[in-house]
């Protein structure tokens, strides 16, 4: 399965940043990957079930390509494979979005993916990611 998504391997773990063109897709990889985090792919991400497990993947004519807007297309380290571990929606800075939201979580090659929608280009976008990953919800 092709997903219209960028994806970095945050810890290992594969976070699946979605939305429109133009949302801010790469420039959040980019910020995630200044922080630590491994690209995955750009842009495109493919999925698969590896050994019973989603797993994110690049598809071969972009890996470890990134389009860094403003300065070009560029070539960096990549994960080939990770697990899938959150899907963020992107959206715009003036979206109005649920302060505390439920649970959510979208259907995968039938595999369910924990869900979030974030701003793109908050300055917090890529802690809340981090912190999402890192930290269990209150029961």
């Amino acid at each position: 399965m092709l997903l219209h998504a960028s994806c970095v391997a945050v810890g290992g773990k594969a976070v699946l940043l979605a939305g429109p063109p133009g949302i801010g897709k790469s420039d959040l990889a980019l910020r995630l990957i200044d922080g630590g985090a491994r690209l995955v792919a750009d842009d495109q991400t493919a999925l698969r079930i590896e050994d019973g497990v989603l797993c994110a993947a690049p598809p071969p004519a972009i890996a470890g390509m990134i389009e860094i807007r403003h300065v070009g297309l560029r070539r960096t380290d990549f994960a080939a494979s990770a697990p899938v571990a959150l899907y963020v929606e992107l959206a715009p800075m003036d979206a109005v979005l649920e302060r505390l939201p439920d649970p959510e979580s979208m259907l995968l090659l039938e595999r369910r993916v924990p869900m979030l929608r974030l701003p793109a280009f908050a300055a917090s976008t890529p802690a809340k990611i981090r912190a999402a990953l890192a930290y269990r919800e209150t029961e």
